[in-house]
This record gives structure tokens, C-alpha cells and sequence, in this order.
């Protein structure tokens, strides 16, 4: 990296190992055993990412259902009218992105295992209760209570992660876990491929897959409040040595300072930063692409002309693979420690695939509208892994990552709004302003995106111009960083 001999003094002066538990006070420099490192990353890729990755991949399943249960007739069963539909999908994320901070406050304080397993028993028995619906005002009601138990899902277990992985880390493992949400449409196809073909009984086809899926999602809940651990202090499956190892490598790539008490002071600390803005505004516009997609892709589908489980089966293989590429680009954001760029490319490739989406004539160009939805979902769920994998990497306090992850979020669940509000049924079945609206959004957050990232970087060259040094966020322990962004020796993890 060209890092010169004053570099490398200023990286590895570092302020204080505890010997006490706490991580105030130390004086030694912080080393990292590399095979205890490695055994510690390994056990986690084994025993904690997988499980976090199945309960989100059942948090996950209820939006997409929602999608296959209306191409099986939902609507017409349960008598919708007007634009009820759409407005059960966009009044669903009101309590879900409302409820994302407090919900990630009460994770901080009582910990991901109890909170997190919690909340997947709360929303999988709701589920369930969806079959007992009768008419629109029953199934928005208990929708919305699901909304409320889902919102800090995905904010707690991003945070819960960051507790348990570096920053180098957290890319491609959060992409590993919010993968599962492309698997879980994938999953929701093939079984409302199966189940709609149930005939003869007193229960529609779309009311066994609530029920079905429901099911499964209560009884992972309940394993997973035995599985998870508190921090990785108290992990069943480390060693002693191993659980000092995660407290040494968090404080060289992670935090100031490890099992930090709960302060309210500290959790808004960073939202006076006129950058904050900035996030909000990366916030609110990257997650319409992913809601539209998510939301809506069995319907953009039957525009094909396709029969109903035909249409559900043509929303495996887009959602495949934008697993893989949301894989591919993940793991190279993390290893070159690159996020802007990333997070712009994903954009864009999601952003051509509305465009296409929007422009073309499904019935005289079939092939060129199914291939849009493989850049659609290729590009639409990268960015919910990078920016929240961003934000964090340049926040070192856990109070505050807790606040601003269950903050930002929260904004993000927001934006699903804007898909929601323009994908009416009067717009069928090219939904045209819906595809133009959240490309739009696509281009703005590109904006934003672009110019943090190069002001970012022009802040890190100011620096170590201004020091005399060459160094990255990477040259310099997190646990020496006493006064945020604000500490000479900070460089913004770009």
C-alpha cells in the first residue's frame, strides 16, 4: 500500500488492551493470533451466518408471498375493490420503517438472541392467523402488526453482525444473509407452484401457502432463541481463547470498544453530522428498486401472457441469479475494501433493467422484457448489503450503530412507499410510470452515492497531506479512535 515508516508508526501506536473486560484504560499494542482469527471467522461462517441467514430467509418469505397469493386470486376471494391491493402492500410499510429504531434500541439493550428470535415467533404465528382473514380491513390489520414485528428484523441482525464481524467483513457476510431474501422469492414460487395446484378442499391454494410458511417460520424461531448467542462472550460453540480473539480483532477492525453499556447520549451522537443527511437520502432512494422487485415481479411477470404457475415458476431463475451476482459483488467489495463504486454499479444495472422494463413491448419482445428482470434483481438488492455495510464501517461507537442502522433502515423500509404508491392497478400491464418513478430513484441515489464516496476520499487525502502520512482505514485500530471522525488519526472506510 506504499505506507512509509511514519505510516506504519502512527497504524500500530495504538491506546489500550484491557485486562479487565474493559476496554478503557490499556496501554499494549493490540496483536492478532492469525490461527485463532481464522478459527473464530470460520465457527461463525458455520455455526451464526447460516442460522441468521434461514431466519431471514422466513422474515423474507412473508413479502414475498404476498405477491404469489394475489396472482392465485387473494383479491377476488377476500372481495378487494379499487386499488385495495396496493394500498395493503403500501400502508404495510408505514409500521415497517417507524418501528425499525425503537425495535433496534431494544437490541442493543437485551441482546439479538432474545430480540431477533422474538420478533420471527411474533410475525410467523401472525402469518398464520392471515388464513382467518374475511375481507380487506381484516388482512390489513394483520398485516400491519406484522409489519411492526418484522421492522427491526433485518436493522437488529445487521447490527447484531457487527458485533461479531471486522469491517472488512461485513459486506459479503450481510450479503450471505440478505441473500437468503432472493432465495426466500425463489422459495415462494416453487411452492405456490406446488400448493396452487391443491384442489377439492375448503381452503384456497393461496391460504395453504400462508399457513405452510407460517408454520415453518414458528418453529425456526423457537431453535433459534436456544442457538443464538448474546455477543460472542457468551457463544456455546468458542473456546475461551477463541472468545478473547473476537474481542481483540473488533477493537483492530470494528469498534472503539467491545460490550459497550446501552447510552442514549451515544446513540445520537452522529445525527448532527451533516452527512447524516446524506445517508438518509442514500436511504430512502436506493430500496425502491428492491421493493418494486420483491413486490411486484409475479405481476410484472404476467405481462408475459403466461398462465398463473407458469408466471410464479418464471420468478425462480431471475431471483437465482441475482443471488449470485449479489455474491460475486459482495465478497469483491470486501476484499478490495471498495464500497461507492460498488453501490453504483449495482444501481445502474438495476436502473437499465427498469428502463427496458418500461420501454419495451412485452408481447412482441418476450425474450428482451425477461431478461430486464435478471438486471432488475441482479442490481436491485445490492445495495440494502453495501450501504448499510458502509454506514457502519465508519461508525466505531455500538450505541451509535445500533441508533443509526435502526434509524436508516427504518427510511429505507420507508421507500418501499414510493414503489407501493405508483404500482396501481390502472397502470397494468406495463406499469410504466411505477418502472420510470423508481428508476428515477436509481439515479438519485447514484448522485449521492458518488459524491460522499469522492468526498470521502478527498477527506482521507487532506490527512494524510496534511500529517505527513499514507493511510487507509484499514492502517489504524478502530480502538484508538477516541473522538469519532472528529480524531486526527480516522480514515473514512470508502
Amino acid at each position: 500500500m506504499g505506507i512509509d515508516e511514519k505510516s506504519l508508526d502512527l497504524a500500530t501506536a495504538v491506546l489500550a488492551a484491557p485486562s479487565d473486560g474493559t476496554d478503557a484504560g490499556s496501554s499494549h499494542e493490540i496483536t492478532i493470533n492469525k490461527a485463532l482469527d481464522r478459527a473464530y471467522v470460520r465457527k461463525m461462517d458455520l455455526y451464526l451466518l447460516p442460522f441468521l441467514s434461514i431466519m431471514y430467509f422466513f422474515n423474507s418469505v412473508d413479502r414475498s408471498n404476498l405477491g404469489n397469493a394475489e396472482t392465485d386470486g387473494m383479491s377476488t376471494d377476500l372481495h378487494f375493490k379499487g386499488q385495495e391491493y396496493s394500498l395493503l402492500i403500501l400502508l404495510f410499510y408505514v409500521p415497517f420503517g417507524l418501528c425499525d429504531l425503537p425495535l433496534n434500541l431494544l437490541t442493543k439493550k437485551f441482546s439479538g438472541r432474545y430480540m431477533l428470535s422474538g420478533l420471527m415467533f411474533g410475525w410467523g404465528a401472525l402469518s398464520m392467523i392471515q388464513v382467518a382473514c374475511k375481507g380487506f380491513g381484516s388482512l390489513l390489520a394483520v398485516r400491519l402488526l406484522i409489519a411492526a414485528l418484522e421492522a427491526g428484523f433485518f436493522a437488529g441482525t445487521v447490527f447484531y453482525m457487527t458485533l461479531f464481524y471486522t469491517r472488512g467483513e461485513l459486506g459479503f457476510r450481510i450479503a450471505i444473509y440478505f441473500g437468503s431474501a432472493l432465495l426466500a422469492a425463489a422459495f415462494s414460487g416453487l411452492i405456490s407452484f406446488g400448493v396452487f395446484h391443491i384442489e377439492g378442499t375448503s381452503l384456497k391454494g393461496w391460504q395453504y401457502l400462508f399457513i405452510i410458511e407460517g408454520a415453518m417460520t414458528v418453529i425456526f424461531a423457537v431453535m433459534a432463541f436456544w442457538w443464538l448467542p448474546e455477543s460472542p462472550h457468551t457463544a456455546w460453540f468458542l473456546k475461551e481463547e477463541e472468545r478473547e480473539a473476537a474481542r481483540t480483532r473488533l477493537l483492530r477492525d470494528g469498534s472503539q470498544s467491545v460490550g459497550s453499556e446501552f447510552s442514549f447520549k451515544e446513540c445520537f451522537s452522529t445525527w448532527h453530522n451533516w452527512k447524516f443527511i446524506i445517508w438518509c437520502i442514500i436511504a430512502f432512494t436506493y430500496p425502491v428498486a428492491f421493493s418494486t422487485s420483491s413486490n411486484f415481479l409475479p405481476l410484472i411477470l404476467k405481462r408475459l401472457g403466461y398462465s398463473t404457475v407458469v408466471t410464479n415458476l418464471l420468478t425462480v431463475p431471475p431471483n437465482f441469479f441475482g443471488f449470485l451476482v449479489l455474491l460475486a459483488v459482495t465478497y469483491h467489495s470486501d476484499r478490495v475494501r471498495e464500497r461507492t463504486f460498488h453501490i453504483i454499479g449495482a444501481l445502474t444495472l438495476s436502473m437499465i433493467g427498469l428502463i427496458i422494463l418500461a420501454a419495451v413491448n412485452t408481447e412482441s419482445s418476450r425474450g428482451v422484457a425477461y431478461f430486464a428482470t435478471f438486471l432488475v434483481a441482479a442490481g436491485a438488492y445490492i445495495p440494502s448489503c453495501l450501504v448499510h455495510s458502509w454506514h457502519n464501517n465508519n461508525n466505531v461507537n455500538e450505541n451509535s450503530r445500533a441508533a443509526t442502522t435502526g434509524l436508516l433502515v427504518g427510511i429505507s423500509n420507508l421507500g418501499g412507499i414510493l414503489s407501493s404508491a405508483t404500482f396501481r392497478t390502472n397502470y397494468a400491464p406495463r406499469y410504466a410510470p411505477t418502472l420510470i418513478a423508481t428508476a428515477c430513484c436509481n439515479a438519485t441515489c447514484i448522485i449521492f452515492t458518488f459524491g460522499l464516496g469522492i468526498w470521502m476520499r478527498q477527506e482521507n487525502k487532506r490527512r494524510n497531506e496534511a500529517q505527513g502520512v499514507t493511510l487507509n482505514a484499514e492502517d489504524v485500530d478502530t480502538n484508538q479512535i477516541e473522538g469519532g471522525e472528529k480524531d486526527p488519526r480516522w480514515r473514512y472506510f470508502v
